[in-house]
């Protein structure tokens, strides 16, 4: 059965609710201060239109993070592709700019995790960055179990840490982002492609 394109007016308002809980969250001072009924009211929906469409603030939620993982993704796909840098590197640029994008969405990514989901690590989001650092480690030499260490080091940028480091620690996003890298390099040791490169005259 071929599926209904979606109507115009219902996609305006999916956008508005998107939309609304995206810049709500942003500019919330905790994750647990955005309910359902803020989120409609900046929407100009009614509250049972978001229920209907997303099952529950879990969903809500987990909308509002693939819409503004999409062009991150992209990005990370796009350096894939192009040739030149060793895993080690992917791998150390992976985790900065989900890093990165931890740091500038911390509330809601903090609201993801702590939204009555039996797990963060069923999300979606989650589990594609799983594979997609799984399959950069399996590259990196020394590291002889892929799928443990992608755990490892992507329990190092869970939300609720990241917002304790800069909220309550102040740790600044520059300093988070290099001690990252160090945390990385430590667990998988000297990039040989690099330090091979540097050396040859």
């Amino acid at each position: 059965m071929t599926q209904r394109p979606e109507r115009a007016d219902a996609l305006r308002n999916r956008e508005a609710v998107l939309a609304a809980a995206d810049a709500l969250f942003a500019t919330s001072g905790s994750p647990h201060s955005v309910s359902m009924d803020d989120i409609a009211a900046a929407a100009g929906v009614g509250k049972g239109t978001l229920f209907r469409r997303f099952g529950d603030r879990a969903g809500l939620i987990g909308a509002v993070i693939a819409s503004r993982l999409e062009p991150l993704r992209q990005a990370v796909r796009e350096a894939q592709e192009a040739a030149g840098s060793s895993a080690h590197r992917r791998v150390r640029e992976l985790l900065d700019a989900l890093l990165s994008f931890k740091i500038d969405n911390r509330n809601l990514m903090s609201a993801a995790e702590d939204a009555g989901l039996s797990s963060p690590y069923q999300a979606d989001h989650y589990g594609w960055w799983h594979d997609t650092l799984r399959s950069e480690l399996g590259e990196v030499p020394g590291v002889h179990h892929a799928d443990f260490t992608a755990h490892a080091l992507l329990a190092a940028v869970r939300a609720d840490l990241v917002a304790h480091l800069i909220d309550r620690q102040k740790m600044t996003p520059d300093d988070l982002r290099a001690a990252l890298a160090a945390h990385v390099d430590s667990v998988l040791g000297t990039d040989t492609s690099t330090s091979t490169s540097t050396s040859t005259p």
